[in-house]
């Protein structure tokens, strides 16, 4: 079973691609930047932590959606403009999840990444 999965707190698509997929009970969630979903814009162009909290704002209000958690997550995909903001993101991505059970995930850094962001993370979700 595959099913497409929209929500409107959550910035529409940029391109040709969905939010996130889901086939069976593992969610597929599209590389999220820090844009509003109201606006279509970012709150700071120039602040990774301001957009990194906005890109794990947009992930929860997914997860929500679709009754899932950040406890749900299993693995996730964080691409950086700059290592030298690993720090701070690092901050901000930890302070969403609870407990000391963390998905699997890597960290990379970019050349450039969609609308010139500064963080982009994707997730992938597996629902009891």
């Amino acid at each position: 079973m595959r099913e497409t999965i929209y929500c409107e707190n959550a910035p529409k698509p940029i391109g040709p691609y969905s939010q996130a997929v889901r086939a069976g009970n593992t969610y597929y969630f599209s590389g999220m930047i820090g844009l509003d979903p109201k606006t279509g814009a970012f709150d700071s162009e120039t602040d990774v932590e301001i957009q990194a909290k906005r890109v794990m704002n947009n992930i929860q209000a997914l997860l929500e959606s679709q009754g899932l958690t950040f406890k749900d997550v299993v693995k996730t995909s964080i691409f950086l403009k700059s290592m030298n903001d690993f720090p701070k993101v690092n901050a901000i991505y930890g302070s969403f999840f609870q407990g000391d059970v963390f998905p699997a995930r890597e960290t990379v850094e970019v050349s450039r990444l969609p609308k010139d962001a500064l963080v982009e993370i994707s997730v992938i979700v597996v629902k009891p």
